[in-house]
């Protein structure tokens, strides 16, 4: 993944308008720069983390001065362009909003299936999630590059916006009866996914209009989420295809 370091760098940077996917600063940082790289990541939401010094020293060569920034693989979008962009390119836009996804190679492959799928974005949370890197685009296989991606702060929020927007969520979860075949998966849509492990939060699954889930036949209970994924947008695609 490429980089930047040292503070002068980083916040010249920042003030260009570059994008950073995730910033790591040394414990225990202060001053007039650290107080205005601070507001420039608040300013432009970009996530970052306090790590030991010696992590820092491991990363690179150079004097960092405590920081190394690293470089979005990616061009983001805001969530309102994010809805403007669907909306205006197809009478049934599908998105994915990944809760809790922290797997780089399930992220590629859900971004390569739903834009194969005709997906037109997805979104994810600026922290806690799978990180947007160079073996997540090569997962998607390229398709990260083709779909609009939207790192939002609070999914919660974001969720809110989409529901204003006239988007219906749907949420992806085998604790109801109700399959995905008996749901009305036309129209703009924003299907939530959560980790294999825990699944979706109970703050997003709140604000679902609908909660579907996948009939299992086998001794085995769950789905791998990119293929879960993959099976409920073709769903969509299928409903679609014959309105």
């Amino acid at each position: 993944m490429q980089y930047l370091y040292g503070m002068h760098s980083v916040i010249e940077a920042l003030k260009s308008g570059k994008k950073f996917d995730k910033v790591l600063l040394k414990t225990g940082l202060e001053g007039p720069q650290y107080r205005e790289l601070m507001a420039l990541l608040a300013e432009n939401e970009i996530q970052y983390q306090w790590v030991p010094v010696e992590r820092l020293n491991r990363a690179v060569r150079g004097a960092h001065q405590g920081v190394i920034a690293y470089i979005s693989q990616i061009d983001y979008v805001d969530i309102e362009t994010l809805v403007n962009n669907a909306l205006a390119t197809s009478r049934n836009p599908i998105l994915v909003i990944l809760d809790g996804v922290s797997d780089v190679r399930n992220l590629g492959a859900i971004a390569r299936t739903l834009e194969c799928a005709g997906g037109r974005g997805i979104i994810v949370p600026a922290k806690g999630g799978a990180a947007i890197n160079a073996e997540a685009v090569k997962a998607s296989a390229g398709a990260l590059m083709r779909i609009d991606t939207c790192k939002v702060p609070n999914l919660r929020v974001a969720a809110y916006y989409l529901k204003q927007s006239g988007f219906r969520l749907i949420a992806a979860t085998e604790k109801v009866d109700h399959y995905m075949y008996d749901t009305d998966l036309t129209g703009p849509i924003a299907i939530v996914m959560g980790s294999e492990g825990s699944g979706i939060s109970k703050s997003m699954l709140d604000l679902a209009d609908d909660k579907v889930a996948i009939p299992m036949a086998g001794e085995i209970s769950s789905l791998n989420v990119s293929v879960a994924t993959s099976v409920i947008l073709y769903e969509a695609v299928r409903q679609n295809m014959n309105k």
